[in-house]
């Protein structure tokens, strides 16, 4: 058993999910700050705060139950000490509406500040925990996932990284917020890959005393279950750091595959619209299975219309808007994936893994909703594999990527023989 499994079970328990050994929550507890069902637990990546028209409509109808977007301070302190947040606002409102909830990154660097460049100084830390506490004020109550700054290790932290400074602002913000506003949730570092040697400076420093969360991007080529031993290097680094009594799970805060039809040596790419669905179900089912409450998918939509871009090929969406049409996107795909899982499971809490033997390829993930339970499965082999899932007796559907259902299959007391591919398939019980 890993370091990961021999953790999940308490994870879990302080996220307030479902484990197939565990025990009701009592009614009287506090609603988690993570998880509960799929849907709270997966979402997508945005850059825009005004949607057009028919836009939250289309990524709520997905069954998405998040959104994270960057929290500018540049462009909401144009004046020292003045701060106007209506921009966001007009995002909120419409995330209300659809009942979305917000990843906002409170980032980057302000000219009036530091010379534009990143916090670095004690006056520019203070001025970006000024602002920082005026954004959280601004929105508290509203379930607000604040995360301090975009992949800091990457090309994001001006002039270049700086662990030391990062750390040393995100115990500032830690302080703050654990002063004027511990109810509110603060997360960090958000890391390009699963950058720990970043991470351990910063819990060196004492920031998993405020951060509920460790963010990372582990963004990659392979196929999404080779993150596994990765998220268990950070766990073992959050016990080891982690105050006594406190458990911190892993965000996985932002992680896609854009698709490249041609070779390249662009990280985090795919040749086929089919590879990106099935990688998006595979990365969402393989992070819920490890502990991981919160997925976000990059990116909503496609950010151009050049097919041969990296940038412009993340999305579960095409780039152009059609004003007036339903839908309002060319869904790819892998919004056709998304759909599904979501809309098979997404109203589901996670009720843990289920072990096939003498397989080390197949996977298996158990839901349930008040007495009834589904099952998502998958092999991560080249080749399809045919195993016995050890479930009730009955009659059950198996609905193929697309939320089809592809036959009726029958378990007896031995369990359910199925037939794994690399595309995820869901097992409902038969109506």
């Amino acid at each position: 058993m890993t370091y990961l499994q021999l953790t999940r079970a308490a994870v879990f328990a302080a996220l307030g999910l479902f484990t197939l050994a565990s025990a009701l929550p009592c009614a009287a507890a506090p609603k988690p700050a993570f998880g509960g069902t799929v849907r709270d637990m997966v979402g997508v990546n945005i850059h825009f705060t005004d949607p057009q028209p028919g836009e939250m409509a289309m990524l709520a109808g997905a069954g998405f139950g998040l959104i994270r977007m960057d929290f500018t301070w540049d462009s909401t302190e144009k004046q020292p000490g003045v701060y106007k947040f209506s921009r966001y606002d007009v995002l909120m409102t419409n995330l209300d509406k659809y009942r979305v909830r917000p990843l906002f990154i409170l980032d980057y660097s302000n000219p009036l500040y530091e010379g534009g460049l990143s916090p670095h100084t004690d006056a520019g830390r203070d001025a970006f925990v000024k602002w920082a506490m005026a954004a959280v004020a601004h929105f508290k109550g509203k379930r607000v996932l604040w995360e301090l700054w975009n992949e800091p290790n990457g090309g994001f932290w001006n002039p270049h990284p700086n662990a030391d400074d990062y750390a040393l602002l995100a115990v500032a913000v830690g302080k703050a917020m654990q002063e004027h506003y511990p109810d509110e949730t603060y997360i960090g570092p958000a890391t390009s890959g699963v950058d720990t040697r970043f991470m351990e400076t910063c819990f060196k420093a004492g920031a998993l005393n405020y951060w509920s969360a460790v963010s990372c991007h582990p963004y990659r080529s392979s196929a999404p279950d080779t993150v596994i031993s990765e998220y268990e290097r950070v766990a073992a680094l959050i016990a080891k750091y982690a105050p006594a009594g406190k458990s911190i799970p892993i965000i996985s805060g932002e992680w896609g595959y854009t698709v490249i039809d041609r070779d390249t040596n662009t990280y985090s790419h795919v040749h086929t619209d089919a590879l990106q669905a099935q990688y998006f179900d595979r990365e969402i089912l393989t992070n819920i299975a490890n502990g991981v409450p919160v997925s976000i998918w990059y990116d909503w939509r496609n950010d151009g219309p050049n097919a041969d871009e990296t940038e412009s090929n993340f999305g579960l969406v095409r780039n152009e808007y059609f004003a007036g049409r339903d839908p309002v996107y060319d869904p790819k795909p892998s919004y056709a994936a998304a759909k599904a899982l979501l809309g098979t499971i997404g109203a589901y809490a996670f009720s843990g893994t289920v072990p096939i033997p003498n397989s080390t390829t197949a996977h298996v993930c158990s839901f349930v909703h008040k007495t009834e339970h589904r099952w998502a499965a998958w092999t991560s082999s080249d080749a399809a594999e045919s195993v016995v899932l050890p479930i009730p007796s009955g009659k059950y559907d198996v609905l193929d990527i697309n939320g089809a259902v592809t036959g009726t299959l029958t378990a007896d007391a031995a369990g359910l023989p199925v037939t794994l591919t690399g595309d995820p398939q869901f097992i409902v019980r038969h109506q």
